[in-house]
């Protein structure tokens, strides 16, 4: 008996057991769940069967569908029977058949049959799915395998009987072969038609009916007596379909969509763009947009409105329709030069005259000045490659069209996002109709941003003379503090017989050009518990520490130390005292590294600091950000859900942002960028954010609304993508689509064999290699360079915030989450899943379950061992005849993230709130300590694995370390026995006796495990050590 302990029930449980079915006699079932079979026997003559199950109780039969061609069918099909006499019930035995259909001439093999008796009958509470192994029908016949059934009694007056099995000639003749196993209340199929019967099998839907009306406890089921069946039990909850599920879960509106939009090139067609008949410019990935470009640049001869002073505060309002736009305002100045243009987009024009108005500020009202009327019919149109429009000077008129005094200079024309004036320009998308004020276009428009060049400063602090501690009588117990802005680092203390403390201890800094901060080092005289006393200083200019670009060696300097900074910066001071205390110091910059500012496996730029060693750019990466739709709104203004969204992309040192549309869940920026690319191995990384300058906003922070990333070797050369990306976010509640961003990203080689090339070079930089950093060095580096990406772009206008740039460079990717463990778990599993079905077919391969591949096998065994020169050349062309095969298949697509992949479909709410959580965490002790139980439960299932991990590698080295002295001997009298053998025997007859020893029949193998393995486990390992 293997699994479950098999006894008969007491007289008590039997007399129970009656008077339950007494009480239920007049609506009485019997519930039989087909679950599924494995390791069936095949019969078809090629390895295989076309597997059903026939369930025979009291007269009554029932079949099950067939599944083709699968020696591990999975049916999960639901049956009732009626129970006639319940008194009887015990005597009714339950037999079920599992039969292999031959199609050819409509028979039946019998692979197995299982017989309960009435005694293993429990209601549907106490049952569980058990796995029963199949007997022979005859003395003369096969079985093999295992059926998994569940059987219950159930007295719901709600559950009809099914439907009587057809006739085996219905059933043989149906185009699959598949039974009638309607779920009760279904329709029955029709058996009176001259046509070919098809009997469809219904998923069981009265589990959950049942589960309503019987709660099931957990399996605590009384052990009854099965007859003389071998079983084993199953949790109740599994499904067995689950196990042989397919591909992910992924839903289908948050995955890629690809589009076929008219951009400034043509139309976008499988990735190919078709020529329209006009000419295409430079902007040729975005729609191109028509704006009506005004340029004010200046006035003059302006009359006086101020009768106290003789002046005017004069600025322009430009108007379209319900859209203005206005210029700064100038004081008492009757020549003002504003030099600035608007933009208004032709989509949204409702008039046809532009209006310039110049006014005078003032306090109460503003005064109107003069005007300059358009009609837009007659406004010009220019194309990006002509010259700027020469603007004009123009005569204010009133409002009744005479003329009056002062004149403006303006140029007035029509073009697209294309024209040099865009960048810099007022954008009528950028506010409120009506409203000319509603932001800053500072904050609007877009802008480019080149991150800071950023430096690694080595810095190795050795030794220390002639220190001169407050107390004479003790010596000093020194330390050495350096610091580089806002980053700190301090040697151990040491305490030596003199004055002379020798540290030789090497720190890493980040710092950024233009240096901005100096090196200081300050030596510090440890004289209480947590109480320091500084005992000299010295200030080291960034700009005079010697760079390199190798490994080379630098030299040594010596500083003397000052009691105070200004001391030490002091150049004249240092001249006039004749005794200092001196440190000995080497400091440099670091140029052959590349500083890591960025998560490394979303990296975008892989140079060194150092310019001499850049090579040449291999290819251009080009971006058209086009709109995105359906947004979900994230701030409120005038009781209405909306958004003020820009995009942010960045590549390499080059971060761009688009202008801000604000009032918008469907933005359209239309704007193309450009970068020169270095190496193909790098990332794209596009963000959507709402603006929080705009008024409306909730807090100061700009909220992420999304975020795409692109590996620019997903990519083929000179192919156009257009893909409308769904913007997915982990917030507190789960996964959220919060809208899709339309991109068109084309990538072209500017040299294809140099890109090819850059295949066989390494990733990072040869210093990364020479003299490598530890993963807590990178990690520390990583949130310095950050941090000082921050400060300098946040000092840019308009600036970009710390919580943009943070998400940008995934600065949180290396903080522990549950959910990212079990991601990454699965992704291990799924690598290694290539070799577990290799060794699951080689399995089947020595259990002869198909002969015919067997023998191929052995024949292309014996091949390879006779000439084993074919070996590499067949393992190589087999994977040439993989990759050519999957060549038509391969993806056409960009890959984006996955839900199922990063496990953000099933994580649990604590888990988000625990993966949100700030560090250090600000959460209430019980649930810190739930967390905390529930992290060392997971760290106690590695801890098992590792262990056990290092207990094989413990067992192959007390082979030969005499722990084990039988064991030893024994595993020496077998290399000595092999020796000899081996050295009389050819290497290829005993590579073909080995390969049919473990090929060998099932007839030949035993059910135990084998000696080697056998001796192998019985070696012992260090855990007996182990406290």
């Amino acid at each position: 008996m293997s699994g479950v302990a098999c006894r008969f029930p007491t007289a008590l449980q039997c007399s129970a057991f009656l008077f339950w079915l007494r009480q239920s006699m007049s609506s009485f079932k019997l519930g039989v769940e087909v679950v599924g079979a494995h390791d069936l026997i095949g019969k078809d003559g090629q390895g295989s069967s076309n597997p059903f199950v026939e369930l025979h109780f009291d007269d009554q039969r029932f079949r099950t569908t067939v599944k083709e061609n699968d020696l591990n069918p999975v049916w999960n099909e639901g049956f009732y029977f009626n129970v006639s006499d319940p008194n009887n019930l015990i005597k009714l035995p339950l037999e079920a058949y599992v039969y292999s259909l031959n199609k050819s001439n409509s028979s039946k093999t019998c692979l197995g049959k299982v017989c309960l008796s009435g005694t293993s009958f429990v209601p549907y509470s106490d049952a569980v799915v058990l796995h029963y192994p199949l007997e022979k029908r005859t003395v003369f016949s096969r079985a093999k395998g295992e059926l998994g059934l569940k059987v219950f009694l159930t007295d719901d007056p709600s559950i009809k009987p099914s439907n009587p099995l057809p006739a085996m000639e219905s059933f043989l003749d149906s185009d699959l072969g598949s039974a009638y196993a309607q779920v009760p209340n279904s329709v029955p199929v029709s058996m009176k038609t001259d046509k070919k019967h098809t009997f469809h099998s219904i998923p069981n839907a009265n589990q959950s009916q049942q589960k309503q009306n019987f709660t099931p406890k957990p399996p605590q089921q009384q052990q009854m007596n099965y007859g003389a069946h071998e079983m084993k039990s199953e949790p109740q909850g599994a499904k067995v379909v689950n196990m042989f599920s397919g591909s992910s879960s992924q839903p289908s509106d948050f995955a890629l969509k690809e589009t076929s939009p008219f951009l400034g090139g043509g139309q976008v067609v499988g990735g190919r763009v078709i020529r329209g008949g006009k000419p295409t410019s430079t902007y040729d990935l975005v729609e191109p947009m028509r704006y009506l470009f005004v340029r004010v640049v200046k006035a003059r001869d302006l009359p006086a409105k101020d009768l106290v002073t003789g002046s005017l505060d004069p600025f322009v309002e430009v108007r379209v329709g319900n859209y203005k736009g206005s210029t700064k305002h100038f004081e008492m100045n009757k020549s003002p030069e504003w030099n600035e243009v608007f933009a208004f987009a032709k989509e949204t024009q409702q008039s046809s005259v532009l209006e310039v108005i110049l006014k005078d500020k003032d306090l109460i009202g503003n005064d109107f000045v003069g005007i300059v009327r358009f009609p837009l019919h007659e406004v010009p149109v220019r194309v990006p490659s002509d010259s700027p429009l020469a603007p004009e000077w123009y005569r204010l008129e009133d409002n009744k069209g005479e003329k009056k005094k002062g004149e403006l200079m303006l140029a007035v024309w029509y073009g697209t996002q294309a024209d040099e004036a865009f960048p810099e320009a007022w954008h009528s998308d950028a506010v409120a109709p009506g409203d000319s004020t509603s932001a800053s276009s500072s904050y609007i428009r877009s802008k480019v941003y080149l991150s800071p060049r950023l430096w690694y400063v080595r810095v190795n602090v050795i030794e220390a003379q002639d220190l001169v501690p407050s107390d004479k009588n003790r010596f000093p117990d020194a330390c050495v503090k350096a610091q580089i802005g806002n980053q700190t680092y301090k040697t151990k203390s040491v305490q030596h017989r003199n004055s002379n403390p020798i540290w030789k201890e090497e720190f890493m800094f980040v710092a950024s050009e233009p240096f901005e901060d100096d090196l200081i080092f300050s030596v510090e005289d440890r004289v209480g518990p947590n109480k320091d006393e500084t005992l000299g200083m010295a200030v080291v200019p960034l700009n005079s520490v010697e760079r390199r670009a190798d490994d080379r060696f630098i030299r040594t300097r010596w500083f003397d130390l000052e009691k105070s900074i200004s001391d030490a910066m002091d150049v004249d001071r240092a001249k006039k005292d004749k005794f200092h205390s001196r440190l000995h110091v080497s400091v440099c910059l670091d140029g052959g590294y590349h500083v890591l500012d960025e998560s490394t496996q979303y990296s975008s730029d892989l140079r060194p600091t150092a310019k001499q060693l850049w090579k040449s750019s291999i290819g251009v990466l080009e971006l058209g950000i086009l709109n995105a739709d359906g947004l979900l709104p994230v701030k409120t203004r005038d009781g209405k859900g909306t958004s003020d969204t820009y995009c942010v992309a960045k590549y390499g040192q080059k971060w761009v942002r688009t202008r801000t549309i604000v009032n918008s869940l469907n933005p359209k920026y239309n704007e193309q960028y450009t970068w020169e690319v270095h190496d193909p191995a790098t990332v794209l990384t596009v963000g959507v954010f709402d603006n929080s300058q705009i008024s409306g906003s909730d807090g100061n922070k700009d909220k992420t609304i999304g975020k795409v990333r692109i590996r620019l070797s997903t990519l083929e050369t000179g192919c156009v993508y257009t893909h409308s990306y769904p913007l997915l976010v982990l917030q507190h509640s789960g996964v959220k689509k919060m809208g899709e961003l339309h991109l068109a990203i084309r990538f072209s080689s500017t040299s294809l064999l140099s890109m090819m090339l850059q295949y066989s070079k390494p990733l990072l930089p040869k210093m990364h290699y020479k003299r490598p950093l530890s993963v807590v060095q990178q990690d520390v580096l990583r949130y310095q360079a950050v941090n000082i990406v921050v400060a300098r772009l946040g000092r840019a206008e308009p600036p970009l915030k710390r919580e943009v740039i943070e998400c940008m460079s995934d600065a949180t990717a290396h903080m522990w989450s549950m959910r990212r463990s079990k991601a990454n778990f699965l992704r291990l599993q799924s690598v290694f899943s290539g070799l577990v079905a290799v060794g699951k077919w080689f399995g089947e391969v020595c259990k002869w379950k198909k002969p015919i591949t067997t023998v191929l096998v052995h024949v292309l065994f014996v091949m390879l061992v006779c000439f084993p020169e074919l070996i590499f050349p067949t393992v190589f062309l087999y994977m040439f005849l993989i990759g050519a095969w999957r060549y038509r298949l391969r993806p056409r697509y960009p890959p984006h993230m996955d839900t199922s992949l990063s496990c953000a479909d099933i994580v649990s709410p604590d888990e988000l709130d625990e993966e949100f959580d700030n560090f250090p965490t600000r959460k209430n002790s019980d649930l810190v300590r739930m967390r905390y139980d529930r992290l060392r439960s997971v760290s106690g299932r590695i801890q098992s694995v590792v262990g056990d991990i290092a207990s094989q590698g413990e067992r192959i080295q007390a082979l030969l370390s005499w722990r084990d002295p039988r064991a030893t001997t024994i595993f020496l009298i077998f290399c000595l026995a092999a020796a000899i053998v081996m050295y009389v025997t050819p290497f290829q007859v005993f590579a073909l006796l080995s390969g049919f020893y473990f090929m060998r029949h099932p007839k030949f193998r035993h059910k135990t495990p084998a000696a080697p393995l056998n001796f192998f486990r019985r070696l012992p390992a260090m855990t007996d050590s182990m406290l």
